[in-house]
Formats: structure tokens, C-alpha cells, sequence
């Protein structure tokens, strides 16, 4: 029991300080350090204030906390030896990790655009997902601002992933950072992407900070959360998106060219 509950404490600990860090540092830069630098690129002209920062963060506690809770049962509970975790990296050829981690990532969009869809159903918007809504004009401190319930839904997606991909606790690792890191970005307030993006075929396929800033004015479309994919496949994507992007980017950059 003692072990179970200094693991649980090491992950929380772990988690909690990269919640601190990679939403902290774009806030400090983009809200605080550099804020009238970044004017031209703040999605939304009305700035979010003092206690929506507050309940952000304080809800953000909460999932932290079901996270850690859901990393201990997939790598110490006994469940895990019937996952496909794995800790020696000679199991298996050096190209899974990085294959399954792209996988992961896909398989992560999937789950996200389906369950997030389920959520905004009527009958459980209001008691589910209305909390992360209040966040109209989300910062990078909205990222993990989920209720209880939610949290769940979200961490749940581990679970799935380690019973149907073979994934070493690096993978895994690499996976929790770089979603999160994405999902940061598409709470930042500002668009960051590159002027190239737009000419690019990334841009018909990746999702960006403009796309689910959107989807938080307006509450409802672009229910992916890294790719567009399923959006404009179920054709869900907003239909102002891409006018909207062009607008932001136009604002930092002037006239993108763009090749049809």
C-alpha cells in the first residue's frame, strides 16, 4: 500500500509540475512578458480575466489528479501485465516507438472527436462538458480544465491505447507531453503557425489554435483535437474556419497567397 500510494504521489508530482510548465511558460510569455507584442495574433480582441484564470487552473488540479490516478492503474496496478506496456527496449525494433507513438496520436484524435461530440449532446452538455465552456476565450491554463466526469473520459483514452499498441513507459511519456503540448497550443488565445502553413498540404490536415478557439466561441464544430480530418469527413468543421484563419494570419503577416 505504501509503495501504490508513493508512486501515486511521484506521478501526481510529475504531472502537476508539467501542467505548470508547458501551460505556464506560454501564458508568462503571451499574457504577461510579451502581450503587446503578440496583439496581431490574439485570436479574439476581448482578453480573458483574473478568475476565469483562477477557475481554470483550479479544475486543471482536479484532472490532474484523475490523470495520475489512471497513469498508476496502467503502469503499477495489477492490470498491467495484461497490457501491452513494455520496459526493455529490446522487446521489440527501435522503429515501434516512434510508429506507435504516431498511432497513438491518430487513435487519441479518433476517441477525442467522438467522445467530445458525445458530450455536446443536449443531455449531457450542461451536466458534462459546460464547465470547459465557460471558457469562451480560452488560455493555455483551459487546456485541462475538464469537470470530474470529463477528466475521466479524457485519461480514459491510456487505457485503450495500452491494451491495443505495444508502448514503452517512453511512449507513453512522449505521448502525454506532446498532446499536451498541442492541446496548449489550441488554448493559447493566439495563432503561432508558421506563414507557410497555409500553402502547405498540412494545413487541409492539422488542426490549429484559430480551429478550436472557434470551436470555444462558438460551441459547436471542429470537434477534432489534432487534425481536421474527421471534421470534414462528418462534415462538422465550422465553415468560417478557414476565412477566419486567413483574417488572423493576414493581421500578422499581411496577404498570404495562397494556391488552390
Amino acid at each position: 500500500m505504501q509503495d501504490a500510494i508513493n508512486s501515486f504521489l511521484r506521478i501526481f508530482s510529475v504531472t502537476t509540475i508539467r501542467y505548470f510548465v508547458i501551460a505556464g511558460v506560454p501564458f508568462v510569455l503571451f499574457y504577461i512578458l510579451f502581450k503587446n507584442s503578440f496583439t496581431k495574433a490574439k485570436i479574439q480582441a476581448k482578453h480573458a480575466g483574473f478568475k476565469d484564470f483562477v477557475r481554470e487552473i483550479l479544475h486543471s488540479m482536479q484532472t490532474t489528479l484523475v490523470f495520475a490516478v489512471i497513469a498508476l492503474i496502467v503502469l503499477f496496478s495489477p492490470l498491467r501485465e495484461y497490457t501491452m506496456v513494455y520496459t526493455k527496449l529490446s522487446d521489440y525494433p527501435a522503429w515501434v516507438m516512434p510508429v506507435c507513438l504516431l498511432l497513438s496520436l491518430i487513435l487519441h484524435d479518433t476517441y477525442f472527436y467522438w467522445t467530445h461530440r458525445l458530450i455536446h449532446h443536449k443531455r449531457l452538455f450542461k451536466h458534462v462538458h459546460l464547465l470547459h465552456h465557460k471558457s469562451t476565450n480560452p488560455s493555455p491554463w483551459a487546456s485541462y480544465s475538464f469537470h470530474f466526469l470529463e477528466a475521466w473520459s479524457e485519461g480514459f483514452v491510456l487505457i485503450l491505447l495500452v491494451f491495443i499498441l505495444p508502448m514503452h513507459t517512453l511512449t507513453i511519456v512522449l505521448f502525454t507531453v506532446v498532446g499536451f503540448v498541442i492541446n496548449v497550443y489550441g488554448h493559447l488565445g493566439y495563432e503561432i503557425a508558421p506563414k507557410g502553413l497555409r500553402r502547405s498540404f498540412l494545413f487541409e490536415i492539422l488542426s490549429t489554435s484559430t480551429y478550436h478557439n472557434m470551436h470555444h466561441s462558438r460551441f459547436k464544430g471542429n470537434y477534432g483535437l489534432y487534425f481536421r480530418l474527421w471534421d470534414r469527413l462528418m462534415k462538422t468543421e465550422n465553415p468560417d474556419y478557414v476565412q477566419q484563419y486567413d483574417r488572423i494570419q493576414a493581421q500578422r503577416f499581411g496577404k498570404v497567397e495562397v494556391v488552390n
